[in-house]
């Protein structure tokens, strides 16, 4: 045997091949690192204006939601209070207004056989039986005007004030009484108002 010594490796477990050698990346220019930097503050300050906005926008609807309830408080009580007023203004004016018509039938009871007439055309005459409700100084100063009208009977009626009269048929009931004419007056005259402002 000759003295050369061969070196024995088991298969499979063989030195790899020794890699090629890489020259590692060279180190960022000065410029790239300013860019990346600059990238870098941008792509923050972005992303801080966003979630800065965002929040604020929140806080601004938190606060404006909060000043509408302030606001609706307020605006409901004077809402109703105005309602309220409105309605104490209206019966007040029918309260004057129904002064004002009584004194006027007690001083012309002609006034008042002018509104039977009316309602009796309103009723028609095509109804057979019709009841006339009046006051009684009303019905002593219009029973003579009103003896000759057929299918029409007379009755005193003491809850009713000078002017007023209420005439009830088969199907009809007409309420004359001061405050029902006038009610129906204003409600025709906001009814225009509001057609019309």
């Amino acid at each position: 045997m000759s003295g050369e010594v061969v070196r024995w490796t088991a298969p499979g477990l063989a030195e790899p091949p020794p890699a090629p050698a890489e020259e590692p990346p060279a180190p960022p220019s000065v410029e790239e690192l300013q860019a990346l930097e600059r990238a870098a503050r941008e792509e923050g300050y972005a992303r801080g204006h966003a979630e800065g906005l965002a929040a604020g926008q929140a806080e601004v609807r938190r606060m404006v939601a909060q000043i509408e309830g302030v606001l609706d408080g307020f605006t409901r009580p004077l809402a109703r209070l105005d309602a309220e007023v409105a309605e104490a203004l209206a019966e007040l004016a029918v309260r004057i207004a129904g002064c004002l018509l009584g004194r006027a039938y007690k001083a012309d009871p002609t006034l008042l056989a002018d509104l039977v007439r009316e309602a009796l055309e309103a009723v028609g005459s095509d109804t057979r039986e019709l009841e006339l409700r009046l006051h009684d100084d009303d019905f002593g100063v219009l029973a003579p005007h009103l003896a000759g009208l057929d299918g029409v009977r007379l009755v005193i009626d003491s809850n009713l004030g000078r002017g007023e009269l209420r005439l009830h048929s088969e199907g009809v009931r007409i309420d004359g009484t001061l405050g029902a004419r006038l009610q129906s007056a204003l409600e025709a005259t906001l009814a225009r108002h509001e057609a019309h402002p």
